[in-house]
């Protein structure tokens, strides 16, 4: 009999070889323009490490190999998804959710629908506040919203509006007991956004490197806690695609540790991450 061999991958922790990181910070800059410094390796290692214990698979080289090649195009959307989710909840930034309230709901035109975009949903907390604060205000007058982002992963779980039932404090009370459902049974532990505001948030796949969707104008863009993973030319680019969907007179709302200073000229800032369309 044979002494058992175990596979490389299983005798200690993979190490990520600078090469190796070098390959993969590369592929996701080409991707979704996103920058990743040297700090980013233990991220990449972590993310990745999974998917190498996966597929039986002794160093990321192999795995880079694998979702390069041809046929690994459904893995290669995995890494992407694992590279760029990055952290979101509920009513994050409460300012950006007072200004909605007290200066675009309440000076919006009557006569069309208010649209809203949230360019870089992640998991869909950003697109279900704005709706909870929406349905609130408008009531019954008409209002869009879409939601976008370039993991399909992150994507997929907007779309059932189903999270952690820890995720509750982040919600105000009263919208917890209007559009929220707590989970029972085999889903005890969980939080459901209403149905009718999952009807009302239109979720898709978008990358903001590349030409944006047909989508019509809209009065809002949200575009937070995004641009600090792009390098200055890929920030412009970006925001002069988004800004083209944007009416004259919409507001353009970034992250508050974010600024438009030196990126783009054609929006006035009115107040802390906040700017507007002339």
């Amino acid at each position: 009999m044979t002494a058992y061999a175990p596979h490389k991958s299983n005798l200690a922790a993979v190490v990520l070889q600078e090469k190796e990181f070098a390959q993969f910070r590369d592929l996701i800059y080409r991707i979704a323009g996103i920058s990743m410094s040297a700090a980013k390796k233990p991220l990449v290692t972590s993310r990745l490490a999974k998917r190498l214990k996966h597929h039986d698979l002794a160093s990321y080289g192999e795995y880079f190999q694998m979702i390069i090649a041809a046929n690994g195009k459904a893995e290669l959307q995995m890494a992407v998804d694992l590279l760029t989710t990055n952290e979101t909840h509920f009513f994050r930034e409460p300012k950006h959710f007072d200004f909605l309230r007290k200066c675009v709901l309440s000076e919006r035109k009557p006569g069309r629908p208010l649209r809203i975009w949230s360019a870089a949903c992640s998991s869909g907390e950003e697109p279900y506040s704005i709706a909870m604060l929406l349905d609130e205000v408008l009531g019954s007058a008409p209002w869009e919203i879409v939601a976008s982002d370039l993991s399909t992963r992150v994507l997929e779980k907007a779309r059932t509006g189903l999270y952690p039932i820890g995720r509750m404090p982040e919600i105000p009370r009263h919208y917890l007991s209007n559009y929220c459902l707590k989970g029972t049974g085999t889903q005890e532990g969980t939080l459901l956004i209403e149905r009718k505001l999952r009807e009302r948030v239109q979720f898709l796949h978008y990358n903001l490197t590349e030409a944006p969707p047909k989508l019509g104008e809209f009065d809002v863009i949200l575009l937070r806690n995004v641009m600090i993973y792009f390098d200055l030319d890929t920030k412009r680019q970006v925001v002069a695609r988004l800004l083209s969907l944007l009416r004259p007179g919409g507001h353009f709302l970034v992250g508050h540790s974010e600024t438009l200073n030196g990126i783009n000229e054609e929006v006035r800032l009115v107040q802390p991450a906040v700017y507007r369309k002339p």
